[in-house]
């Protein structure tokens, strides 16, 4: 519906809150939430804007990385996504679904937590790609807990090399490969703005991000790569019900949002797709907020 051109109430465009309750074993699948996320599979129609592209993609089984994987297959563009192994038969779904449409995309499991996976997986996806030209930095872990003292150090470690530490390592193996004019998006989040105390831990990294990616824009555009980032507001994904809200919050995840309801990964997709793209030639070191009406200054 995102990509629907008649005019439509965007507070009514998907569906509100409340939804059913729902508890799902970290990280989460989307095949398994209700309602189901729309990740654009019906509704997303390219125009060969990232043509001959090719794009790595973590987290790219589920959620937003599945709504940019989409878009970018639709595009044009040759797309690896990463994804825990667990996540498999939600990478699968999308896999299915691109390659069916004669796509092409690749499955790359491996947690980015983990360093050597990182590095090795932007050179892999270099490797079978010929190339790579965007890098999407997309994996989080986020795990509520009812107070800060409550967060472990085994949690918070986690949550840190996920977010935070694999967006280090696998930028620096994806500058010694990109081409001039290449992109990297990091995902940060409203959380890098406005944090919630339950997910202290969570909103920290997402501080980080905001701060490497806007230090790290002027030094990769010494080679002309550009970098930059997106801040969702709170979006419909498996990072919800799998312990990344309280229940209560998640049956009514959004209601107090402007919009009244949270996003669809469909509807952030194409701000992905635009600062990848040539029409972001002048797009640097800014960070794209998608937030539903909740501002982030």
């Amino acid at each position: 519906m995102a990509n629907d051109p008649k005019l439509r109430d965007p507070r009514t465009l998907y569906p509100q809150p409340p939804f059913p309750q729902q508890e799902q074993p970290e990280p989460g699948l989307a095949q398994e939430m209700e309602p189901l996320p729309d990740h654009g599979e019906e509704s997303y129609k390219g125009s060969r804007r990232l043509q001959g592209r090719r794009a790595l993609i973590t987290g790219g089984d589920s959620g937003i990385g599945r709504a940019v994987a989409i878009a970018y297959a639709r595009e044009g563009a040759e797309v690896c996504i990463n994804y825990l192994p667990v996540e498999g038969p939600d990478a699968g779904q999308v896999a299915d679904l691109l390659t069916g449409e004669g796509h092409s995309l690749h499955k790359m499991p491996g947690d980015v937590s983990d360093e050597a996976t990182a590095r090795k997986l932007v050179n892999d996806a270099a490797e079978k790609m010929g190339g790579l030209d965007i890098l999407v930095i997309n994996a989080g872990k986020q795990i509520t807990q009812p107070h800060l003292t409550e967060i472990s150090s085994e949690q918070f470690d986690q949550t840190m090399k996920t977010n935070v530490y694999a967006m280090f390592w696998m930028t620096q193996e994806a500058l010694k490969v990109m081409p001039p004019g290449a992109a990297i998006i990091n995902v940060t989040s409203i959380q890098g703005y406005k944090p919630s105390a339950q997910i202290l831990d969570y909103a920290t990294t997402k501080f980080a991000i905001r701060g490497f990616t806007e230090g790290l824009a002027p030094l990769a555009l010494e080679r002309g790569i550009r970098v930059n980032g997106i801040a969702p507001g709170p979006f419909w994904t498996p990072l919800q019900p799998s312990h990344g809200q309280p229940m209560e919050k998640v049956e009514h995840f959004g209601e107090g949002n402007p919009m009244g309801r949270p996003g669809q990964p469909a509807e952030i997709a194409p701000a992905f797709v635009y600062l990848a793209s040539n029409e972001a030639s002048y797009t640097v070191g800014e960070i794209l907020g998608v937030t539903g009406g909740k501002p982030t200054s």
